[in-house]
C-alpha cells in the first residue's frame, strides 16, 4: 500500500531532488494502517487450511514444541530484521538491501521474483472461492447431492458413509468431490491435456484482478482504509465459526485428535521441516513485502514491539483457527460414523472439500457456507494486494524519478494485474490445477526461501555487523533491543534454517497430484526452472557487480560490501524519543542533511 505524503528516508540517488521526493512517496497515516496491514499480509490461508493440519499429522500439541522453537530462531529475528530495514533505509525490497550491503542487491530481485510468482498463483484460490461462495445461495446446496449434470453413476451422496461405500464400489466419489474436481476444475488427465477455459472462473478471475487493483491504486486513499475492513472481518467470521463449531455433536472430539500429543513425532525430521516451512510460509518473510511496509513506517517508530505483538497475534490465530476447524471436522466424522483421520484434509482440500462437506450437514448450510467462503476470500484478498503493493513499491523505488511521477507507478501496477492475469489463465483451464501445483510446490517453496533466509542474517549478522546494526535500531527507537536478536541473526537462524534446507534437499520428492499421478519429465522441468529462477539473481548480480565495479577484487568486494554512507556515520539525530516522533519539515531537514 502506498501511503501518501511523507519524506523519503534515504535517497542517494538524486540528492538534488530531496526536497520534491519527501513530498512524494510518503509513509503510513498512522500506525494502525502499518499495522492493519501487516496482519492483513501475515494472516492468511495458511493459518486456516495448513497449520491445523500440520499440527494434528505431526503429533499434535507435540507440534508446538518445533512450531515455537523455530519461531523463536528465526520467525521473529527475520520478521524483525525485514520490517527494521525497510523502515532504517526507508526503501523497499529491492534497494534496501543495496544500502546495506550493495553486493547483496541480487537478494533483493529473488525476493521479488518469489513474490511476483505468489502474486500470479495466490489468487486463483479467491476464483475458486468467489465460485463456492457463489454456489452457496442455492436452495440446496450442489455439492451437498448427486442430483446435478456433472455427476457421475459412481457418486455417493453427501450424508453417506464414503469409506462404507467405497468398500463396496472402489470407483466411487463424494458428491463434494464431484462439484469440485467436475464442476469446478473441470479436471483432466493431466498437465499435458490443458483442455478448454473455464469461463465462470475466468469471470471470477477478472473479478479478483479488479478488486485487487483498485485496493491499491490510490495508495493510501483507497488501501489503507481498505484494510481496516479486510484485516478484522475474517476475524468476526472466524469466531463466528469456532462458536458454531464448538456447540456441534462431535467438536470435542475433534479438539482431541487435533491436539492430541504424540512425542514419538519428535524423533522424525519432516515434522521440523513442516514446522519450519508453516513459520516462513505464514510470516511472510524473504518476500519482499516485510521491507515494503516497513519502509512507509516514521523512522523512530518502535518496530520492535510492533514485531512480537504481530508475530504472537499470528500464532494464536494459527492455534484459535485449529480449534474452529477441527470441531467442524469431528462433527463430520461424528455424522458419518467415521475415524476423523479419514475426513482430516490439509490446503484447497480441507476449505474445498472437507469443509464444505461438513457445513451441508449443518443447520443453514448455506448460511455457514457463506460465512465460511466471505472468510477464505477476506484473507486471501489482503494478503494478495498488500504482497502486490511490496512488489509494486520494490520496483518503483529502483526508479522514483521515473516512476513517482504522474500516473506511472499506477501503469506499473496496472502492467503487473494483466500480465499476472492472463498468466493465470493458465490456472483456470481444465489442466490449470496441474500449473497451480507446480507454482506452490517449486516457484514459492521452502527450499529458496531458506536461502534467503540464510544470505539475510549473513548480510546483516556478519557483513553489515550485528553490533552496528544494533546501533541503528537504537536511533531508530531510542533503545538497543534484546541481545537475542543479534545472536540469531549471527548463529542461530542461519544454522537452523541450514538444517532444515538440507533435510528438504534429502528428503526431497518430485511432485505429484493426489499421491497419484506423476508429471511429464518437461514438467518437473518448468517446475525445477522456476524455483531457480528466483536463487539465480543472487549469483548473477554479484558477479555482474563485481565486474563493473573498479579496483582490484579486494578493494571490489570491500566496496560493495560497504553500506550507503547515512548508514556508515552516525545519525544526525541520536536521541529520538520514540514517544516523541519529528515533524514531517524536521524529516525533511533530517533527510537532507544525512544525504549531504
Amino acid at each position: 500500500m502506498e501511503p501518501a505524503s511523507n519524506p523519503e528516508k534515504n535517497d542517494d540517488n538524486d540528492q538534488n531532488d530531496a526536497p520534491a521526493k519527501c513530498n512524494k512517496r510518503g509513509q503510513w497515516a498512522n500506525k494502525r494502517e502499518f499495522i492493519l496491514a501487516v496482519i492483513g499480509e501475515i494472516i492468511g490461508l495458511g493459518n486456516v487450511w495448513r497449520f491445523p493440519y500440520l499440527c494434528f499429522k505431526n503429533g499434535g500439541g507435540v507440534f508446538l514444541i518445533p512450531y515455537v522453537l523455530i519461531l523463536l530462531t528465526c520467525g521473529i529475528p527475520l520478521f524483525f530484521l525485514e520490517v527494521s530495514v525497510g523502515q532504517l533505509t526507508g526503501q523497499g525490497g529491492i534497494t534496501c538491501w543495496k544500502r546495506i550491503c550493495p553486493l547483496f542487491q541480487g537478494l533483493g530481485y529473488s525476493n521479488q521474483m518469489t513474490s511476483l510468482y505468489m502474486v500470479m498463483y495466490y489468487i486463483v484460490i479467491l476464483v475458486w472461492a468467489f465460485l463456492y461462495l457463489f454456489s452457496s445461495f442455492h436452495t440446496v446446496l450442489p455439492w451437498a447431492s448427486c442430483n446435478n449434470t456433472w455427476n457421475t453413476e459412481n457418486c455417493i451422496d453427501n450424508y453417506q458413509n464414503y469409506s462404507f461405500y467405497g468398500h463396496i464400489n472402489e470407483n466411487a466419489t463424494s458428491s463434494v468431490k464431484e462439484f469440485w474436481q467436475r464442476r469446478v476444475l473441470g479436471l483432466s488427465g493431466g498437465i499435458g491435456e490443458m483442455g478448454s477455459i473455464r469461463w465462470d472462473l475466468v469471470g471470477c478471475l477478472l473479478l479478483s484482478w479488479i478488486i485487487c487493483y483498485f485496493c491499491v491504486w490510490k495508495g493510501v486513499k483507497s488501501s489503507g482504509k481498505v484494510v481496516y475492513f479486510t484485516a478484522t472481518f475474517p476475524y468476526m467470521m472466524l469466531i463466528v465459526l469456532l462458536i458454531r463449531g464448538l456447540t456441534l455433536p462431535g467438536a470435542a472430539d475433534g479438539i482431541r485428535f487435533y491436539l492430541s500429543p504424540d512425542l514419538t513425532r519428535l524423533a522424525d525430521p519432516q515434522v521440523w521441516m513442516d514446522a519450519g516451512s508453516q513459520i516462513f510460509f505464514s510470516y511472510v518473510v524473504c518476500e519482499g513485502c516485510l521491507p515494503a511496509l516497513g519502509s512507509y513506517n516514521k523512522y523512530n517508530n518502535n518496530c520492535y514491539k510492533d514485531t512480537f505483538a504481530l508475530c504472537i497475534l499470528n500464532s494464536v490465530t494459527s492455534i484459535v483457527a485449529g480449534f474452529a476447524v477441527f470441531s467442524v471436522l469431528g462433527f463430520m466424522s461424528y455424522e458419518l460414523g467415521v475415524d476423523i483421520s479419514i475426513v482430516a484434509e490439509s490446503g484447497p482440500g480441507l476449505a474445498f472439500i472437507a469443509y464444505p462437506r461438513a457445513v451441508a450437514m449443518m443447520p443453514l448450510p448455506q448460511l455457514w457456507a457463506a460465512f465460511f467462503f466471505i472468510m477464505i476470500i477476506f484473507l486471501g484478498v489482503d494478503s494478495e494486494f498488500v504482497c502486490l503493493e511490496g512488489l509494486v513499491t520494490s520496483i518503483s523505488d529502483l526508479y522514483p524519478s521515473f516512476f513517482l511521477t504522474g500516473h506511472r507507478r499506477k501503469f506499473l501496477l496496472l502492467f503487473i494485474c494483466v500480465l499476472s492475469f492472463f498468466i493465470g489463465l493458465t490456472m483456470v483451464t481444465q489442466g490449470g490445477l496441474y500449473v497451480f501445483l507446480l507454482f506452490d510446490y517449486y516457484a514459492c517453496s521452502g527450499m529458496p526461501i531458506m536461502l534467503f533466509a540464510i544470505l539475510e542474517s549473513i548480510c546483516v549478522g556478519w557483513i553489515f555487523g550485528a553490533d552496528h546494526y544494533y546501533k541503528k535500531i537504537k536511533e531508530m527507537i531510542g533503545y538497543y533491543p534484546s541481545p537475542y536478536m543479534k545472536y540469531c541473526w549471527r548463529f542461530f537462524t542461519p544454522l537452523a534454517c541450514t538444517g532444515i534446507l538440507v533435510f528438504s534437499l534429502v528428503k526431497f520428492t518430485p511432485l505429484t497430484y493426489n499421491n497419484t499421478y506423476q508429471y511429464p519429465t518437461w514438467g518437473y522441468a518448468i517446475g525445477i526452472a522456476l524455483a531457480l529462477s528466483s536463487v539465480f539473481p543472487i549469483p548473477l548480480w554479484i558477479l555482474y557487480s563485481i565486474a563493473v565495479t573498479p579496483g582490484t577484487v579486494r578493494q571490489r568486494l570491500k566496496t560493495l560490501c560497504t553500506p550507503a554512507a547515512n548508514l556508515r556515520d552516525a545519525s544526525p539525530k541520536k536521541t529520538l524519543d520514540p514517544e516523541k516522533p519529528l515533524s514531517q519539515a524536521e524529516l525533511c531537514a533530517l533527510t537532507e542533511k544525512s544525504q549531504n
